[in-house]
């Protein structure tokens, strides 16, 4: 492996921390309604004998700014997508309709907005730990490379140099959007 290639993967690997944690911070409710809050749950769908994301089981739209309505493509799975929204750790109350289910987006209290920056908190320094392993991935990669004499130790140092400077850059990155994230969910 050489250097560039190397470098490419850390930087490959990084990214995607970052990318993973801006998915996550969509499925954080912020008072507003958004398909992506509850898009990806899993549900165990009974008829089918198998667990499915949500958004592969119905059409999830926002027609208002504080409400979703689910609608199954299947009607047949309706109350199993209605008990996997009511189970999930999001605090919402959904109510079958005819051919779809109506969720409405309660106001944040000022408690669970606190619970909620916690858990982005959370989420950010997990990012971070993936970050500083894939950091980690680089550093070891260098030294391989130096003990197989692909690179001097001047180009190791310079390597583990960019590795680190990356380090810094995407930390960066998870903390600016872990702090928008929370502003977004403080703003009442």
């Amino acid at each position: 492996m050489d250097p560039e290639e190397a470098i490419f993967e850390v930087e490959d690997a990084m990214n995607k921390c970052v990318e993973y944690l801006i998915h996550e911070f969509a499925g954080v409710r912020t008072g507003k309604a958004s398909p992506a809050l509850i898009e990806n749950l899993d549900v165990h769908v009974q008829a089918y004998g198998a667990v499915s994301k949500l958004k592969s089981l119905a059409v999830i739209n926002s027609p208002e700014p504080r409400m979703l309505v689910v609608q199954p493509f299947d009607p047949a799975t309706t109350r199993d997508i209605e008990r996997a929204i009511r189970e999930c750790k999001l605090g919402l109350n959904p109510a079958a309709a005819d051919r779809s289910i109506r969720v409405p987006i309660p106001e944040l209290s000022e408690e669970r907005r606190r619970d909620m920056v916690k858990m982005i908190k959370q989420l950010a320094e997990e990012a971070k730990v993936r970050l500083r392993a894939a950091r980690k991935d680089g550093m070891d990669s260098a030294k391989k490379m130096k003990a197989d004499n692909v690179i001097a130790e001047d180009a190791q140092k310079d390597f583990e140099k960019e590795v680190q400077e990356l380090t810094n850059k995407y930390t960066k990155k998870i903390e600016d959007h872990a702090v928008a994230k929370e502003a977004d969910l403080m703003k009442v």
